[in-house]
């Protein structure tokens, strides 16, 4: 089971990976659903943990579709964060119509050439979530598809979540269960779905507020529950 974590400081960053978090997301603009992190930052948190990290690729919050500035934008942070070296990007780009913006897709992949990508909620906002997979798992360097099964909450949507983790077993593509995940349901939740990788935010922090730090205890009770999960 992979965990994945968000961190929004490098004091969060050093916390997720001390308290068992296999992998870091790496974002600023945590209630705006994660915007591009300053290079400060990302240089910091790439000097100071050894675990993998993923930065997020997003120009504004407006919506996940792009016009020739955005993607250019975007291209320039990918370039830069492609010059820190050791590090992977998350991001996703929509047409109008809910289709997925294949054209900039193909762009922004060739910039990060060598690197691997996620590709994030904006998922869960296309018009058709198979058509959606079956373009994405076209692309063997976008690894990760970050959902909650095109609803609200990871546990509302645990059938679709279902159905796509069983459609991607066998490719080089997996998803990435998150938004709305706690503790107290993981064990049923992992039971209902199969999937094998938690992406977690909220849950994790000082009361279960985005906007608080990492807290150690939290994310030791998620760690440990997917450990013994491992074990049976």
């Amino acid at each position: 089971m992979l965990l994945e974590v968000i961190a929004t400081t490098l004091s969060d960053a050093v916390l997720a990976e001390r308290y068992g978090a296999d992998r870091i997301e790496l974002i600023t603009g945590i209630s705006e659903g994660g915007l591009t992190p300053s290079l400060g930052l990302i240089e910091k948190v790439r000097d100071t943990v050894s675990i993998p990290v993923r930065v997020m690729v997003r120009p504004h919050a407006r919506s996940f579709s792009y016009d020739k500035d955005d993607i250019e934008t975007m291209e320039q942070d990918i370039q830069h964060i492609a010059s820190i070296g050791g590090l992977s990007v998350v991001m996703g780009m929509l047409r109008p119509d809910g289709t997925i913006d294949e054209e900039s897709l193909q762009r922004l992949l060739h910039t990060a050439k060598g690197l691997e990508v996620t590709f994030h909620r904006a998922f869960d906002e296309v018009r058709d979530q198979f058509e959606a997979l079956e373009i994405l798992t076209r692309y063997p360097q976008i690894t990760d598809i970050l959902t909650s099964g095109a609803e609200n909450t990871a546990p509302k949507g645990a059938e679709r979540l279902a159905a796509l983790e069983q459609l991607t077993s066998e490719q080089s593509i997996s998803i990435l269960a998150g938004s709305g995940l706690t503790a107290d349901g993981l064990s049923d939740f992992i039971k209902q779905t199969g999937v094998r990788r938690v992406h977690f935010g909220s849950a994790v922090r000082e009361a279960g507020d985005a906007l608080k730090p990492i807290d150690p205890l939290r994310l030791q009770a998620v760690r440990n529950l997917l450990d013994k999960r491992k074990d049976h």
